[in-house]
């Protein structure tokens, strides 16, 4: 044993490397699983290194400001200092490509909209809420005007950490927004105070029966139980993933998941692409309703648009009953924060100007148009794409991606391998460990602050007093070199109904305004 010792110990330095590298170099000549390896020992396993680091190599040293995509460097830069409260100006003119295909244009007044030292808006320059309340149509006993335009869109625990649900859910009551649960059932983690939309797709978790279909009884109980549940929304299909289902593996199913889901410990469960509660559009309709009428909550859907003729169905029905959705979530097939097949995320369902047009001008032909809220969701998560939206119809926006940047996320596109490197979308405590909670829910709170306080400058800069007042012919979007730009009206062949509005004063003053109550909104301001 001595003389072994003291021979390995006689080894230079330089010896060592090159009996490693004669181990990795038999091991890829006897494996048969990767032909580069085992063609090339050694040197061949540089290939699956630079592959393994490309994301990275391109996001922080090839790629320019501009080019990288979901969201370019300029746009996360925007959304990491707005949640810091750091400087997010740009300086010495915009380095965007201002005539290249589909740049929006803003059409600012001459004058712009003045307002006096009591209005709103003088004493929170944050103020933003829906011009439009949730509900009062359809008379539902418990109607909801969001406090806020922006707000947390559809993300599951199970999708998201639980860090990182917690952050996003303490971060709406400090911004007076909404959080929609997502499918995965209404958690401890969304239970902090800020106002929720609950969430449920054809899986039906939280609400979930013993076979596997909708339990109204479980319905009611959530809702009784957690009085800050503000709206229901009835998942349809989502951008990533439109008509798709999935399996939730069994490994993936903690103690904590079983219950929050209503599933088993251990057991794959499948969400199915269809629903169990319906199979059609009239059911849909009276399923709808019943919820409502069990509730006393509005109740809307969320889809990705595609084919028209089942949603021409739904307001022939809305407007012949005077029943159906009281809001309509429209999800763009560029979304998705969680994972799916290339071939669903890249081509299933029309992107969410292209959906979202189609949509509206269908239901403005049947005059429903005043009587549904819309939410948008799809990259709007900034206040010009957000104006084209507002001007287009929109009511409300929905953020997921960007919210997710506020609290840390950085674009490393991983969310579907569980190795998420800031925490937010993993399931591993050590990742999560990074999450600093009233940090990050600060810092969500704070991007949207930011968000609604230029988006109130824009609003103001192109005449108006609240963004719902926005028309299609005051955003020009650029389309080719014959005629460089157009306003939207002549883009999409319709125009805006107007949305009733008497001042900012009356959204403060209403009685269904969610988020915080005024007496805490005035204290916070005085």
């Amino acid at each position: 044993m001595d003389t072994i010792l003291d021979f390995l110990g006689n080894i230079a330095w330089w010896g060592w490397i090159l009996i490693i590298l004669a181990i990795i170099a038999l091991r890829d000549i006897f494996q048969r699983k990767h032909t580069i390896r085992h063609n090339f020992p050694i040197v061949g396993n540089l290939r699956y290194i630079f592959e393994s680091i490309g994301p990275e190599m391109r996001q922080y040293f090839v790629a320019n400001n501009r080019e990288e995509l979901p969201f370019n460097r300029i746009e996360r830069g925007w959304v990491y200092a707005s949640s810091k409260k750091e400087n997010n100006y740009e300086g010495f003119g915009t380095d965007r490509d201002i005539y290249a295909h589909q740049h929006i244009f803003i059409n600012n007044a001459m004058m712009p909209y003045k307002i006096d030292d009591n209005h709103p808006n003088a004493k929170d320059k944050c103020f933003l809420p829906c011009a439009k309340v949730i509900g009062t149509y359809h008379k539902r006993k418990r109607p909801y005007r969001p406090a806020s335009v922006i707000n947390v869109s559809a993300m599951s625990f199970g999708s998201l950490s639980a860090k990182a649900i917690d952050s996003l859910n303490r971060g709406v009551k400090i911004a007076g927004a909404y959080h929609n649960t997502g499918e995965g059932g209404l958690s401890p983690y969304h239970s902090n105070g800020g106002d929720v939309v609950f969430h449920f797709g054809t899986g039906y978790f939280g609400v979930r029966a013993a076979d596997g279909g909708f339990s109204m009884e479980k319905m009611v109980k959530l809702v009784e139980d957690n009085p800050f549940i503000r709206a229901i929304e009835v998942k349809l299909s989502q951008g990533a993933k439109p008509g798709k289902g999935g399996v939730l593996p069994g490994a993936k199913i903690t103690p904590e998941i079983a219950k929050i889901r209503g599933v088993e410990v251990g057991k794959d469960v499948l969400s199915p692409p269809t629903h169990k509660a319906f199979s059609n559009v009239p059911e849909m309709v009276d399923f709808i309703e019943e919820i409502a009428e069990a509730t006393g909550l509005p109740v809307g859907i969320k889809a990705a648009i595609g084919k028209l003729d089942q949603w021409e169905e739904l307001a022939d029905i809305m407007l012949k009953t005077g029943k159906g959705p009281d809001f309509i979530t429209v999800d763009g097939g560029e979304g998705g924060t969680g994972a799916a097949p290339p071939s669903f995320a890249d081509h299933v369902s029309l992107p969410w100007v292209y959906g979202f047009s189609d949509l509206y001008r269908l239901f403005q032909e049947k005059g429903l148009s005043e009587h549904i809220v819309f939410i948008g969701s799809g990259k709007l998560g900034f206040p010009a794409k957000a104006a084209m939206a507002f001007s287009m119809g929109v009511d409300c926006i929905n953020v997921a991606r960007e919210a997710m940047m506020s609290i840390g996320c950085i674009q490393a596109q991983i969310c579907h391998t569980n190795r998420c490197p800031a925490g937010v979308a993993t399931q591993s405590k050590w990742l999560q460990k990074g999450i600093d909670v009233p940090l990050k829910s600060e810092r969500l709170a704070q991007y949207f602050r930011t968000f609604k306080k230029e988006f109130v400058e824009i609003t103001h800069a192109a005449g108006y007093e609240h963004p719902c007042q926005f028309k299609m012919s005051d955003i020009e979007i650029n389309l080719n070199d014959n005629k460089i730009s157009t306003e939207l009206d002549k883009t999409y062949c319709y125009e805006k109904t107007p949305v009733p509005f008497n001042g900012m004063q009356e959204l403060y003053d209403c009685q269904y305004l969610g988020g915080k109550n005024k007496a805490e909104m005035e204290k916070a301001h005085a």
